[in-house]
């Protein structure tokens, strides 16, 4: 008896479980099925789990450029790849030097990351240091060094540190390990479910970027995908706002500015989509520890 209300107990739950996975996917097919669907269709019936007539203007529209599209992509992944791992390093190195209780300013350089969370100079010193001091405008470096740093993440990472016995570094301090052999070989395997998080975060923050884009690159070629797909939507709803002539208002109406939104949301969510899966073990527990300890 004990067995059977276990196997209804486990299968109601799986039920319950798969409803609400249904539950979280009709959105994303309601997006699939908007960028799919003509600007009539989602203006008389709404936006359907099913196209009523389905079409791929708005995939044509966005792809008339596919070569500017297709650079900016690769723009995006190398921003991606490289400010994730530039990002990791620096506030895991930050992270690491709050967490050794050994070090004997720790408690300032922590006050100090925890005053960056509270106050900024502001925009125009931000973009005066980026430019005329580290002269990053018109390269890739300022698509990635701008948001390396971030006091936030690098706490999640010392709070979990912290969670590490002290043993295990005086035990490889006995062993004649210096600094760097205990965050390398020590420290950076025992991290890995924050680092993992972190990652995501990083690569999630650069990948949707689009910001520092527009502020630091007026060149195509380094512009990023996001910023790409934004300038192409303004550009169509002006299109479709701008009454000067009725060839303008006959032209914009059969633009699909709704689908090509879907349609954008489509092709920039595909990357990420792929990674988090392969995440997702260590996402829960990183974020857990890193949050409550310390």
């Amino acid at each position: 008896m004990v067995a059977k209300k276990f196997d209804i107990v486990q299968i109601i739950l799986m039920l319950l479980v798969a409803v609400f996975c249904i539950f979280c996917l009709i959105p994303f097919a309601m997006v699939i099925s908007g960028s799919l669907s003509s600007e009539r269709d989602i203006f008389q019936y709404g936006y359907t789990l099913i196209p009523r007539n389905p079409t791929l203007l708005s995939y044509k529209i966005l792809l008339l450029g596919s070569a500017r599209v297709i650079n900016a992509y690769k723009v995006s992944i190398i921003v991606t790849v490289c400010g994730t791992l530039l990002g990791l390093l620096a506030n895991t190195l930050g992270a690491y030097a709050m967490a050794r209780r050994t070090l004997k300013y720790r408690n300032i350089l922590s006050i100090y990351a925890l005053l960056t969370i509270m106050f900024n100079g502001g925009l125009v010193p931000w973009y005066i240091i980026c430019v005329n001091y580290l002269h990053l405008k018109e390269t890739l470096f300022a698509l990635i060094l701008p948001a390396v740093a971030n006091a936030f993440y690098m706490y999640l990472i010392r709070n979990y540190l912290l969670s590490i016995p002290e043993e295990m570094y005086e035990s490889a301090k006995i062993e004649g390990a210096g600094e760097w052999r205990i965050f390398v070989q020590i420290i950076m395997p025992l991290a890995k479910p924050v680092l993992a998080t972190i990652g995501l975060f990083f690569a999630l923050q650069y990948w949707n970027d689009w910001f520092l884009g527009l502020m630091y690159t007026d060149t195509q070629e380094l512009q990023p995908l996001q910023l790409i797909l934004r300038v192409l939507i303004n550009n169509v709803d002006f299109l479709r706002t701008s009454a000067n002539a009725s060839e303008m208002s006959r032209l914009s109406a059969a633009i699909p500015s709704e689908g090509i939104k879907m349609a954008a949301t489509i092709i920039t969510i595909g990357p990420i989509v792929f990674v988090y899966p392969f995440l997702q073990k260590f996402f829960i527990k990183g974020i857990m520890v890193g949050a409550v300890k310390g």
